[in-house]
Parts: structure tokens; sequence; C-alpha cells
């Protein structure tokens, strides 16, 4: 005789499963998001640190919910790198990056120039340019410089500003954008 109860199998516990599945694919399957949608709403981050040579393409929030594991991942790779230190990223700010990123409709992984930044690193980068804030969001883990080679600062401003969630700056000259989940707000040329 068979019992055809699902023992210790829930929903989340099939969609986490699923998910994990997809990660080891979506590097390879520009369509992970079109696939994926039928199993619920996720959200997915790609990134690449040309500081450590590390990469990130991962979804980190399933069916309204943040997956614990692959934020520690996130935390940890918008480290500061000169110091190693980590902080607990908002998520707010993921979250602002990833609809970003899919508004411009690329499959190219961010350039991650700066994440966190401890107060040392900070006041250091302060020191050397006066476009860095004193009381900087990158020091709450609220913020991210970002970079892409198929978009233009102009274009990467333009969608992050569509989200109408936080702040963005556009440093042309450095070719990178500032996103950040402060208030909304937009600054440079």
């Amino acid at each position: 005789m068979t019992d055809n109860k699902l023992i210790g199998v829930s929903r989340r516990g099939l969609l986490g499963a699923f998910a994990a599945t997809a990660l080891v694919a979506a590097p390879t399957y520009t369509n992970a998001f079109g696939v994926l949608r039928g199993a619920g709403d996720i959200r997915r981050i790609r990134m690449y640190s040309g500081r450590t040579g590390e990469s990130m393409d991962t979804i980190y929030w399933i069916e309204g919910e943040y997956i614990p594991e692959v934020l520690k991942e996130i935390n940890h790779f918008m480290r500061d790198w000169r110091s190693d230190d980590t902080v607990k990223m908002d998520m707010r700010t993921i979250d602002i990056m990833a609809a970003s990123h899919r508004l411009m409709d690329v499959s190219e992984p961010y350039m991650l120039l700066s994440g966190y930044r401890s107060p040392r690193t900070n006041a250091m980068l302060r020191s050397r340019s006066g476009g860095v804030a004193k009381n900087s969001l990158h020091m709450k883990g609220q913020a991210a410089d970002l970079r892409l080679q198929s978009r233009s600062v102009g274009q990467m401003a333009k969608a992050a500003a569509a989200c109408a969630s936080g702040g963005v700056g556009k440093y042309s000259r450095s070719n990178f954008v500032h996103m950040d989940c402060g208030p909304v707000r937009s600054w440079g040329g």
C-alpha cells in the first residue's frame, strides 16, 4: 500500500528548490525571468566587481519574501573591498538596482564600483574628492555606484529615476550612476 501524502514538502520548499536549480541555469539562460514568472514573483540581481574579481547572478526574492542565505551573499559581495568590512545592505537599494536593470532590458551584469563603505574608507575617499558626501549612505549600506558598458550614464539614471524610490546621481565624467534608497532626489550631469 502506498501513501500519497507529501511529508515535509511545502510550496515554499518546492519554490526554493526550483529557484536553486534556476540559479545554476540563469547565467546561460537569459530568459530565466520569463520561465520563473510562472512559478511566482521573483527578483534577480546580476553584478560583478572588477576590484575583487567576483561575480553574482542570483534570485534573492521569491513570492514576496527575501531569501536569507542569498542576502548574506549580497552583503558579502557588496562589502568594503578595501577593509573587507561588511554590513547588512538595505534591500530597498537592491530592489531599486534590480528594477532599474529590468527597465533597461539588459543581460549584462552591473559593474559594482562601490557598495558599503566603512567610515574610514569614506573619509579617505572624501579627502581625495569633493564628490564624496561626509554622511554618505554608502556607510549605512543604502547606496551603490554602478556602471554598465551597454548603457549610458543617462540611460541608467533615467531607469533608476523611473523607480521613484531614492536618490540617483549621474557621474558622467567617471561613467557611473549612484543609486540609493534615501529621499527621492537627483543630481549630477
